[in-house]
């Protein structure tokens, strides 16, 4: 598995990044490294990744590997309908994934990679500091 490299308000470099990548495929190159990345356009919203309760969750996930999410609540000692909610936006952002979920079979949350990589810019060349990207 993959580790995820999450960074903040750097889409310009993404965005650079992307089309050397894409002439690189076109030119017949390998790209299987690949690093998949995660992109926030501020502090705040990596902050929701970041979260206490999110951390903890994806720690007793990569521990206990649960069965349900009513497992994972039951892991973290915390309301099903709260970490239902949590995991739900993890999966959305695509930091776990779900297994079965079928007719009466229950969800079983799975991490998408083996670990996040955090890159953090203080200032960017903008001299904006964690703002939104536009």
């Amino acid at each position: 598995m993959p580790t995820l490299k999450v960074t903040v308000g750097e889409r310009d470099r993404l965005d650079q990044r992307t089309r050397s990548r894409i002439k690189a495929a076109q030119e017949g190159e390998d790209l299987d490294d690949a690093q998949p990345v995660l992109n926030f356009g501020s502090y705040a919203e990596l902050s929701r990744l970041l979260s206490p309760k999110n951390l903890e969750l994806l720690e007793a996930i990569s521990e206990h590997e649960p069965e349900s999410i009513r497992e994972a609540a039951e892991l973290v000692d915390r309301d099903y309908k709260q970490v239902h909610r949590n995991l739900s936006e993890l999966d959305d952002i695509g930091v776990i994934e779900f297994e079965g979920g079928g007719a009466g079979h229950a969800k079983k949350p799975k991490l998408a990679y083996d670990g996040l990589e955090i890159d953090i810019p203080f200032a960017r060349s903008d001299g904006d500091i964690g703002a939104a990207a536009p």
